[in-house]
Parts: C-alpha cells; structure tokens; sequence
C-alpha cells in the first residue's frame, strides 16, 4: 500500500545523468513510496533497451546540431526529448505500481488547462485521437518504474529531422508521417508552459493518492553509484553496442513490435545471434539470442528453439515466421 508521496524536479538538461538519477531513485525508493520525478532533456534521441541506434535516429545530423543520442533501461520505440518535452516518471514497488491510476493524473492534469486526453492502448495518451504522451515499463529486483514523454511545445522539424522510424510501423498505425500521429498541447491551450505543468501535475498527483507530496531528498541519491550510472549512460559501448557481422538478417513487425534478427553461421550452426526490437517486453531478446545460439543453422533446430520459449503462443508463432523466411531464402536447404 502506498501511504507517503515523493515529488522531484531538477534543473538540469543532461539526459546521461537524468537517466542515471531517474535510476539511483528506482533503487532507492521506499516500500510503501510512490515517487512522481518530473525532468527534461536537452536535444537529444532517447532509444528503448533493444534498439538499434543505427536504425532509429540520423545520427550524424543530430550529432552536428549539437544533440544527444542515450539509451533507456526500459523497452519501447525511439523518442525525440528537447525543452518542449516534460518527461514524467512514476516509481515504486512493483506490488504498487499502477498504470492506469499514474494515467489519471496526466489526465487530471490536462484537464486543468481544458484538455480532454484519453488512454490509447497500453502505453499512449492522446488528445483530437493524436498522441502527445508515450510512456515504457521497467522492473528490476522488485522494484518498477513507469515513465514517459509529455508533448509541450516540442520543435516537430527536429522530431522529424533526427528519428528514422521504421516505415512499415507507421503504417500499421494507419498513419504515413511522425507529424500526423502527435500533437503539442500548446496546439490546445496556447498559455501552458513547463512550469504550469509541473504545478497541475503535483496537485493532480496529490488528489488520485489522497496524501501530500514531500519533496526528495536527493542526499543519498546523488552519490558515486550515481556517477557511475552517468558515466556508463555517456558510453559507446551502453549507447550503441555492437552489431554482429549477419551471415543471414531479415526484419519484421508484428502487432507487439518490430524484431531485427540478425545471425552469424560458423560451420553449420549459429555462432552468433543479434535482436534489436522496440517490444516492452525487455526479456525478449536476451531469450531469444539464448535459444538459437549454438543450434544448427536448419529448419528444425530453429524451430523448436523457439517453440521452448516461456513466451504466448502468438508470439513464438510470429517468430518462428523468421525460420519460414530462411528456408524460401535458402530454397529450402534449412
């Protein structure tokens, strides 16, 4: 049960330590704590857990205009963070954690400022059926986070110039363009501003819970596992891993996500196995890259790797159309 609120909005702009705060404080709250931690970034692409960043963001362009390319411990899709963004996070215990409670309070807020947001699907808030809020999930030892974007007065031109979203996911949205799917809320209330928001969202965050909010204390926080947290976050290694050199690639997407597959084959078995993917599920490419490495590069072996996966029936059933695709592909030598 929760019974005490913590608030938290920083100054800072730097998306390696924010993320590393947002980090130490999952680590750090309290049992019966639900903390809500308002924070910005400046110019930069923030990737889900599993993306490939070649894929996801122009990186060039947004390396030459002075951005920011940083990876995110939960899973989801790429998102474009400049000082028109408020991005949210809402931390406690996992037995605690409540999504569709934590929505109303964005809800709630807008409404403050006479816009009618409804929750789409499980991680998108829209307004006029745009989105202007996308939120991802984490779990780790017990402990749960629940974070996301909050469209302001985002610059729609940089969104544009720096994300490469896959084409076919547009698509299966109904959708050709970044721009006809989002919307800014100064589009509904030209008066809001970060700060209006900040306010809106405390007092909203304080009627769903019924408790007062005390501010955090961040003594115990801002601390040298929190600078290492920071130093790994602004890392080659963290932000853009390595690729494996595929013998055999393909990508798809399914209704849960989009999955890039990637395998290296030495003598005859699979030596080396790449998953990229904007899934929540932050498990699954570790699974599968488990499952198929060392199998023989044939149908079967393939197939029943994937058939063994603690995974729904639908979604082994859309990965193992990646074997169907290799054996076409290989004039059914697999």
């Amino acid at each position: 049960m929760i019974r005490r609120l913590g608030f938290l909005t920083i100054p800072g702009h730097d998306p390696y330590e924010n993320l590393a705060l947002e980090q130490r404080l999952l680590e750090t709250v309290e049992e019966d704590g639900l903390i809500l931690f308002l924070w910005q970034n400046a110019r930069t692409v923030v990737i889900g857990r599993n993306q490939c960043a070649w894929k996801e963001c122009r990186i060039e362009a947004l390396e030459q205009s002075g951005g920011r390319l940083a990876r995110r411990q939960s899973g989801g899709g790429a998102v474009f963070h400049d000082l028109g963004n408020l991005n949210f996070t809402f931390l406690s215990h996992a037995k605690n954690m409540d999504s569709s409670r934590q929505n109303r309070v964005i809800l709630r807020a807008c409404q403050d400022f006479g816009i009618q947001g409804q929750a789409s699907g499980r991680n998108d808030l829209t307004a006029l059926g745009r989105k202007f809020s996308g939120s991802a999930f984490y779990t780790h030892r017990g402990r749960s986070l629940h974070h996301g974007t909050l469209l302001l007065d985002v610059d729609l031109e940089d969104m544009l110039r720096y994300l490469s979203p896959d084409r076919q996911k547009l698509r299966s949205k109904g959708v050709d363009s970044v721009r006809a799917r989002v919307i800014n809320l100064k589009e509904l209330c030209p008066t809001l501003g970060v700060s209006e928001m900040e306010s809106a969202l405390l007092e909203a965050f304080e009627q769903e819970y019924g408790l007062q909010a005390r501010q955090v204390d961040l003594s115990g926080v801002l601390d040298a596992r929190w600078e290492t947290l920071a130093a790994r976050n602004r890392s080659w290694e963290w932000n853009y891993g390595q690729r494996v050199p595929a013998t055999w690639s393909s990508a798809r997407r399914f209704d849960w996500g989009g999955v890039d597959l990637e395998l290296v084959v030495t003598n005859g078995c699979v030596s080396q196995v790449r998953v990229w993917t904007d899934s929540l599920d932050t498990q699954l490419p570790q699974a599968l890259e488990t499952a198929l490495t060392g199998r023989r590069f044939q149908k079967s072996e393939l197939w029943a790797a994937i058939q063994i996966l603690p995974w729904p029936e639908t979604v082994r059933t859309d990965l193992s159309s990646f074997v169907i695709e290799m054996e076409n592909e290989n004039h059914g030598r697999l």
